[in-house]
């Protein structure tokens, strides 16, 4: 192993997380509380489109970056026997929060979530962007407990 190279990968892996659950937390706890407050019903959903749409070009490429680099540390440390191993569940959450993340912004929304989304947007945009934050709310929360979790384990912390 050239242990070099994985220190960039795992440098590379902090900063994913870092933009991406970042971005998420600003969407999350900012940027839809604000638009829900401040903004009336035509302008909600203009603005958080407007919005959402640049973050999601970070969101993407932060979600390839972290997922590459996640799993080249877990190929080049042979760690694969770890998820077999109950006290790493960490590393299951990791993967699962990676892994809803990509079906949303690759598969789900360009299929058919946008356009649901903008619907329900027009049609109620109170409830929608209510449901939003919440879904936006359990993301994070799993997010946090994941990264919260996987920094702790990092540092020898045995579950």
């Amino acid at each position: 192993m050239n242990f070099q190279y994985f220190i960039i990968a795992k440098a590379l892996h902090v900063l994913a997380i870092v933009f991406w659950i970042g971005g998420v937390a600003f969407v999350t706890t900012v940027l839809i509380p604000a638009l829900r407050r401040d903004a009336d019903a035509d302008q909600r959903l203009t603005q958080f489109e407007r919005l959402e749409g640049c973050f999601s070009t970070q969101a993407k490429l932060s979600t390839l970056v972290a997922g590459a680099s996640g799993f080249y540390m877990l190929h080049v440390m042979n760690a694969w026997s770890r998820l077999l191993e109950p006290s790493q569940w960490w590393l299951h959450l990791m993967i699962f929060v990676w892994t809803l993340f990509s079906l949303v912004l690759f598969v789900l929304e360009p299929l058919f979530l946008h356009r649901w989304f903008h619907t329900q947007a027009i049609q109620n945009s109170r409830r929608t962007f209510k449901v939003l934050q919440l879904m936006h709310l359990v993301l994070l929360s799993l997010s946090l407990a994941a990264l919260f979790a996987g920094m702790i384990a990092a540092h020898g912390y045995q579950f």
